[in-house]
């Protein structure tokens, strides 16, 4: 069985694969096959966490796997993943884990890898991690079992390190910014950041109890952060999700800055432009006409973090990201980071005197209708010939003017019908039409 999804392993937890029992012979199964591929007789891996309860259990049977296989630990405490990434290359670590289910409710956990590059664990290596997942665990001799110690200066070895990508002859002390921290992983490095930086900071949502994250508030609900923006007569306001690697921002007006919006912003705005930007096929269609009017390819990645990294690596470029705000900028960290973006978008704002909201004057999203139809049973809507024939005359009526997009969820059984352009009269009933087209032929 193959428990790796996308994005790591995530459920409920206390139902397989998320339970302490598995978290342990997990840990094990992965200090296994990282012995065998290291130098290092006890080779170091870094583990963080996020805000949820059941993250203190997860993170006590992974250490006990962990050591049990002969690995030391160094326990970083709740971070946001990006921060694990980085310290799991700043330590010098074989290998990073977070446990995090990212903007899921509290009941949710899950469990990722980074490699010692501070990037995605290789599939290669995870299908050796599940494979060692089938034997047992067993003790050869205690004299090699490994041991845990605490990294005490975590917090402050990120935060440094994210002042480090915001230019050093710049400051925020001319901005007031409300930072929605989700009750999770950012809720005490986040504020700091930007306070270090100079910005006066209103925190909203940074005190965690191990069940109120992403509980009506952060990136996935940013109608808190905007009323919040409005009310305190801030600049800007900044959303992060649970472990702080999307981001949503906020202009003065109280008006949602996307993820896409963050990239026009990064890549026309910006006085260095970027060789090309890697969205995914999500993205906006008017991202896209936008960035072909300033001549800057834009390269379409399936859905998911992992694959807009495997487009910018391909292509060698550096900035990229999906409309929730999951974004890329290589050149400053090795995966997706809510203050780092945030920081590249602030950076903007200083260096060429304009608001938030004059940074995306002009551009406005495409209307976008996205419906859902969960089925009985999943099937190929493009295998059916009267659907593909359907698809066809939409996507003749929307050319030049928008766009159509149908796909299979990969978690559940759902199609996704998503309709984009012009008119939101039309794309609304169209999205509907082909809806219905797809639920009509439904095995």
């Amino acid at each position: 069985m193959n428990y790796f999804g996308t994005d790591g392993i995530r459920g409920k937890f206390g139902e397989l694969p998320v339970t302490p029992e598995f978290a342990l012979k997990l840990g094990f199964a992965a200090g296994k096959v990282l012995k065998n591929h290291s130098a290092k007789n006890k080779p170091i891996v870094v583990l963080g966490k996020d805000t949820r309860l059941s993250g203190y259990i997860l993170e006590a049977a992974l250490q006990a796997g962990l050591n049990a296989a002969g690995v030391y630990v160094h326990l970083l405490g709740p971070l946001p993943t990006p921060a694990i990434a980085h310290l799991t290359r700043a330590l010098h670590a074989s290998l990073g884990i977070v446990i995090s289910a990212s903007h899921n409710p509290y009941f949710d956990n899950g469990i990722k890898f980074f490699s010692g590059e501070g990037k995605k664990l290789p599939d290669a290596l995870q299908e050796e991690i599940n494979k060692e997942l089938e034997n047992d665990l067993l003790i050869e001799d205690t004299a090699n079992l490994g041991k845990s110690v605490r990294v005490k200066d975590a917090n402050g070895r990120y935060i440094e390190f994210c002042k480090s990508t915001f230019p050093y002859h710049f400051d925020l002390s001319s901005l007031k910014i409300v930072v929605d921290c989700a009750n999770g992983a950012g809720y005490n490095v986040g504020p700091a950041v930007y306070r270090e930086l100079g910005a006066k900071v209103i925190a909203l949502n940074n005190e965690p109890n191990g069940l109120n994250i992403n509980d009506n508030c952060g990136s996935t609900h940013p109608e808190v952060l905007q009323q919040a923006v409005v009310e305190h007569e801030a600049d800007l306001g900044i959303a992060f999700d649970g472990d702080a690697d999307r981001v949503i921002m906020v202009d003065k007006n109280g008006q949602q800055i996307t993820g896409d919006h963050i990239l026009y912003i990064l890549g026309t705005q910006a006085s260095k432009k970027p060789a090309g930007i890697v969205g995914t096929l999500m993205s906006n269609m008017a991202l896209e006409l936008a960035l072909e009017k300033a001549n800057i390819p834009l390269l379409r990645a399936k859905v998911g973090d992992r694959y807009v990294l495997q487009g910018l690596e391909e292509k060698g470029w550096v900035i990229g990201g999906e409309p929730s705000g999951h974004i890329l900028t290589l050149d400053k960290s090795t995966t997706g980071d809510a203050i780092i973006a945030s920081l590249q978008v602030l950076t903007v704002m200083i260096e060429q005197g304009k608001a938030l909201d004059e940074l995306v004057d002009g551009f406005k999203l495409l209307p976008n209708v996205l419906v859902n139809i969960r089925l009985a049973n999943m099937f190929d809507p493009y295998a059916v010939p009267a659907l593909v024939t359907e698809f066809e005359k939409a996507e003749q009526q929307l050319k030049g003017r928008g766009r159509l997009l149908i796909r299979k969820s990969g978690t559940e059984p759902v199609i996704r019908v998503m309709v984009e352009g012009e008119d939101l009269e039309e794309v609304t009933v169209l999205a509907n039409h082909l809806a219905d087209a797809v639920k009509a032929n439904a095995i």
